[in-house]
């Protein structure tokens, strides 16, 4: 019971510890500490059963030794007086301490002699003479709060059967301290298998530490640390030091595919947009001029001025996420009047859109940023609200401190975006309506660059929104730092 209560309580600890009961650490903590457990159970079982094998024996060639005598000093006795008085000299003589001897007719309804219980604490009782006729095995009975080792056996004198010998001896003292040092090999048993399972557990953590690194950078590494990141390892073994090899060879690996794809994403924007760009003013140039066009001519060349324009600001795109992944976008970082920059924009918005783009702010707050690039920020994030609210729908643009940091919102009254894509619209290319992004020239690289921007910047972007009631975009940027 002691055992099963010290497994139940380290089971308690391990959960509180939140380990992971499918984790391998887990799994061989626990086989090899029931292994142990079982192998300790063995060990403590089998030496509990030779201890008291051992008392038992011990004993029993004691009081064996005795019986054997027993008839042939009766017999003795008997020569000199009479059977009853040499039966009771007999008990007297060979009586030890511990011991209680009766002897009873044959047919055993007579008591004819007994200790007299001067040497001994056990009472001859009704129970302990009638668990004696039975047969018995070598084995310590317990009658009352005694342990005993009982003897039965014929006594003959001259091949005449006159009775039956019964003796009892005490072996209480002896069983307890048995029982005692049973316990304390229990106790010593628990502690061991505590202290190999503290051992085992430290040791697989040790070993699987290696293991516990490579997820942690695994988990934690991103496209810009592929070339710097390295899993050096000292102290693993051989295996895990060949899985770590080979986990940097993977890195090594991902590092120039990703920088093969960022250049061939690079050249490709920076050769494809100069010549598109060039089409693209012959094709406006064209559409200006030209005044004996067919409806059909007409129409084939604002669709193609008008794809073409949607291909070079595609392109722009592609090249500006291709410079913020390399590293070579610039960012002038300097302090700017936060107000002053939403209000610009707000202004050339309004101006170019024909729509009401309403700013609230409380305070003149400054920041630490990029005028060119906040700037940009912001017109996307107008831009978006515009395209997916109803014209009679005013944007709205809150500037406001919150926790020594500034905050923007962008707010607009739209279609809204649904909760499963709100985690994933700053992804590169993910759109959440094709039909809908189509229609709107849209090509799921605005928000993208939004995100790139804001980070470089060190401030965030988070987004809330609500199908049909629309959506708030939230800029928070780091304010500029006081003065000593």
């Amino acid at each position: 019971m002691r055992l099963i209560h010290t497994l139940r309580t380290i089971i308690h600890h391990i959960q509180q510890r939140h380990l992971d009961p499918s984790s391998l650490q887990f799994r061989l903590t626990v086989d090899i500490t029931l292994l142990s457990i079982l192998g300790l159970s063995s060990v403590a079982v089998w030496t509990s059963w030779k201890m008291q094998q051992l008392l038992i024996t011990t004993h029993t060639q004691s009081v064996e030794y005795i019986a054997a005598r027993f008839p042939h000093d009766v017999e003795l006795y008997s020569e000199m007086l009479p059977f009853e008085l040499g039966l009771q000299k007999t008990i007297n003589n060979v009586s030890v301490s511990g011991l209680v001897i009766w002897v009873k007719s044959v047919n055993g309804n007579q008591l004819l002699a007994q200790s007299t219980g001067v040497n001994s604490t056990v009472v001859l009782n009704d129970e302990l003479m009638s668990i004696a006729e039975m047969p018995l095995k070598p084995q310590v009975y317990q009658i009352g709060n005694r342990y005993l080792i009982l003897y039965q056996g014929p006594i003959t004198i001259q091949g005449k059967l006159l009775g039956k010998v019964y003796m009892a001896q005490d072996v209480t003292e002896d069983q307890h301290q048995l029982l005692a040092a049973i316990q304390g090999l229990t106790l010593v048993c628990i502690l061991v298998t505590l202290g190999t399972m503290m051992a085992i557990a430290f040791r697989i953590r040790r070993s699987l530490q290696p293991l516990q690194d490579m997820s942690q950078m695994a988990g934690a590494i991103s496209a810009e640390d592929l070339s710097k990141a390295k899993l050096q390892l000292s102290h693993a073994p051989s295996e895990v030091k060949a899985l770590a090899q080979t986990f940097n060879m993977m890195l090594s690996r991902l590092s120039e595919a990703w920088e093969q794809q960022r250049q061939f994403v690079s050249n490709v924007s920076h050769e494809l947009r100069t010549p598109l760009t060039v089409v693209l003013g012959y094709l406006q140039s064209l559409l200006r001029r030209s005044t004996n066009l067919t409806d059909y001519q007409q129409e084939a060349l604002e669709t193609a001025a008008s794809e073409a324009d949607r291909t070079v600001r595609l392109l722009q795109d592609l090249l500006d996420l291709a410079r913020a992944d390399s590293g070579y976008a610039y960012y002038h970082l300097e302090p700017l009047v936060l107000n002053e920059i939403v209000d610009e924009v707000a202004g050339m918005a309004e101006k170019f859109s024909d729509r009401s783009i309403q700013v609230e702010t409380t305070e003149t707050i400054a920041v630490i940023a990029s005028r060119d690039h906040l700037k940009q920020v912001l017109i996307n994030l107008i831009d978006n609200a515009v395209k997916y609210s109803e014209s009679d729908q005013p944007i709205h643009l809150t500037v406001e401190r919150v926790d020594q940091q500034a905050m923007i919102q962008v707010c607009d009254r739209g279609i809204g975006i649904p909760l499963q894509d709100q985690s994933r619209i700053f992804e590169r290319f993910y759109r959440v309506d094709e039909a809908r992004a189509r229609s709107t020239g849209g090509h799921g690289l605005g928000l993208a660059i939004v995100k790139t921007l804001v980070e470089a910047m060190g401030g965030n972007i988070t987004v809330r929104s609500q199908l049909g009631k629309g959506t708030v975009f939230t800029i928070v940027l780091p304010t500029q730092l006081p003065k000593p």
